[in-house]
């Protein structure tokens, strides 16, 4: 059953306008990297508290004023500022509207409902999106989403208590990947980079865009746990290191000739960090059809239990493959 926050945001067309309009003003060498569908903008509203939610799409008279307020600044930020069309009223208004009534029957009061859940004793996920290094306070800012993609944000964002969280799973990719702009010290620009990115199919989700491809951070995986409270590890893409003879695993930075266990803070510490690489032994057995942990080849486990010796937490789930079958659970 589906059902939908009442005190979702939305985002409007205005949005997705201003997103776009605002990366271009920003020229080369600014931009933050945006997937240009108004998250950002939409984010501004929010806390501004001028934002539009999914309640506000159900009522008429409610949804009018505040979108007659919200259009008439925008189409002047649109007009006088990034040289674009204004926004007709009428259209906005129309389209809203048939969203409200589209999304009606699923509207209601989510916090409440996995709270019940919760006191029934019944099972809950709580899946979170992006990743810890994209997170409004605790990611490489200003290259970050608007949102908080750590644990404690999916907590906020559906209205429990973090008392009732009896579990953080963490899911990592065997390697590195990064869309957009930002730092990112274990990338790989070369051929290895390029190899992890065509067997790994990283392109964009919602973009299209080629990801960046690099090996294993554990100084940012290490920061991850910590800032998360990650209780248990779900590795993924094991499969995609299959055929390497090394594979460089990054176990500390190097910063202006200084070693860096830390995860940096400082942007400008971050850019200039080096990676100091382990260099671990490769397999080239085809693990895509192991349906156990004593199935991979030993020095695929080697990898795995280096990831557990580096971060102090388990590794519960091994995917090596992309279908839902090729998952192996490990004291899960």
């Amino acid at each position: 059953r589906l059902v939908i926050s009442g005190a979702a945001h939305v985002v409007m067309p205005y949005h997705k306008v201003l997103d776009k309009a605002q990366e271009e003003l920003r020229g080369k060498g600014r931009k933050i990297g945006t997937t240009g569908r108004g998250i950002g903008p939409a984010y501004v509203d929010k806390y501004s508290r001028c934002g539009i939610r999914v309640e506000d799409l159900l009522d008429g008279d409610v949804l009018r004023e505040k979108l007659e307020y919200n259009l008439d600044e925008k189409n002047t930020y649109l007009s006088k500022i990034y040289g674009e069309e204004p926004l007709p009223f009428h259209e906005m208004y129309s389209i809203a509207l048939s969203w409200g009534k589209s999304l009606a029957p699923y509207v209601g009061d989510a916090s409440l409902i996995i709270d019940e859940a919760l006191r029934e004793g019944k099972g809950v996920l709580f899946e979170g999106a992006q990743g810890t290094l994209l997170d409004i306070d605790h990611g490489t800012y200003p290259y970050v989403t608007s949102s908080s993609p750590v644990a404690a944000g999916g907590c906020v964002g559906l209205g429990v208590g973090p008392s009732m969280v009896g579990r953080v799973i963490g899911v990592v990719k065997a390697y590195c990947t990064r869309v957009g702009e930002g730092p990112f010290p274990t990338e790989d620009c070369g051929d290895e980079g390029n190899k992890l990115r065509e067997k790994g199919a990283e392109f964009g989700a919602t973009t299209g865009r080629p990801r960046r491809c690099g090996w294993l951070d554990l100084v940012a995986l290490r920061y991850a746990v910590r800032v998360n409270g990650i209780s248990s590890i779900a590795l993924t893409k094991l499969d995609v290191l299959t055929g390497q003879e090394r594979i460089p695993v990054c176990t500390t930075y190097m910063v202006e000739g200084q070693d860096e266990p830390h995860f940096p803070c400082a942007l400008q510490r971050l850019e200039k960090a080096s990676p100091h690489y382990e260099y671990l032994e490769g397999w080239h057995e085809d693990i895509a059809s192991c349906t156990s942990y004593e199935q991979l080849p030993p020095q695929a486990r080697k990898y795995v239990e280096h990831i557990e010796s580096a971060t102090g937490v388990p590794v519960n789930l091994i995917g090596v493959g992309p279908g839902r079958d090729q998952t192996i659970l490990r004291n899960f």
